[in-house]
């Protein structure tokens, strides 16, 4: 009764895993740090937006998806219509890989997400206080889509379904027959309690921060200007700007072009 259940999410699990979202914001992670590695090699959001890569990159590496997909392709395609009916199942050994690489990559989500958020602080600081305006911005618009893709997507809660599910396949197939692979460590019978925090409320914490109203850093960046403005005063207020720049920073640097 639980096979396709088991199948079912896994296939679920292995999609959103597999998204071409999540997998080409990594690649445009990947070619901005690329890009900027020489001139910003100790700026803060630059290493908190390396944590991010390196996350994604421990991610890819451990191999879930294939893994999973493995299982999904033992597991028998129909359904047995007797109840006394005899069929292969999953052994011991495959149920315990999966189910542990199934927790580490919670963790890895997990990991990744608050190393989003963390990021996005870090952008939004640094582009109040002025600082490479444009490497900021793009920063910004990087992790909130790829926290977006995580969440929209459902990445964590999918691995969190499927991991309940291998866990009762796992009783039941050690109770039939005892063939231990993994010594040493119990399986959590709540992953909740094991990721050590409340999904729910993280992801609705998480989510307030991303999503919180631009008015105060934008405001300070960007201040209004009066709607009667004439052609002439918006050419002058721009030329003084690019005289004070000049005159603060010499050099050619990162800094945007100002919005009138």
């Amino acid at each position: 009764r639980w096979l396709p259940e088991l199948q079912r999410r896994c296939g679920v699990a292995g999609e959103r895993l597999s998204d071409t979202g999540l997998a080409s914001e990594g690649q445009v992670l990947r070619a901005v740090l690329y890009a900027y590695h020489s001139r910003l090699l100790r700026h803060r959001p630059f290493l908190a937006l390396q944590q991010v890569e390196q996350c994604l990159k421990r991610l890819w590496k451990m191999n879930l998806v294939g893994c999973i997909e493995t299982l999904a392709d033992v597991i028998p395609k129909k359904d047995t219509s007797q109840a006394n009916a005899e069929c292969l199942v999953p052994s011991q050994p495959m149920l315990e890989t999966v189910a542990l690489k199934v927790l580490g990559g919670c963790k890895l989500v997990l990991r990744l997400m608050d190393c989003c958020c963390k990021g996005f602080l870090l952008s939004v600081k640094h582009l109040c206080s002025e600082e490479f305006i444009l490497w900021n911005t793009v920063v910004l618009g990087l992790l909130s889509r790829l926290w977006f893709v995580i969440q929209y997507r459902c990445v964590l809660q999918s691995l969190m379904s499927l991991y309940d599910v291998l866990l009762k396949a796992l009783h039941l197939v050690s109770e039939t027959q005892q063939m231990p692979y993994i010594k040493g460590f119990t399986f959590p019978s709540d992953i909740s309690n094991f990721l050590g925090v409340n999904i729910c409320s993280e992801m609705k914490k998480q989510k307030k921060t991303l999503t919180r109203k631009p008015t105060s850093w934008l405001k300070k960046l960007f201040p209004a200007m009066p709607e009667a403005t004439s052609e002439t005063g918006r050419k002058r207020s721009f030329a003084t700007c690019v005289n004070a720049l000049k005159k603060r920073c010499p050099y050619p640097t990162d800094i945007g072009e100002p919005v009138l």
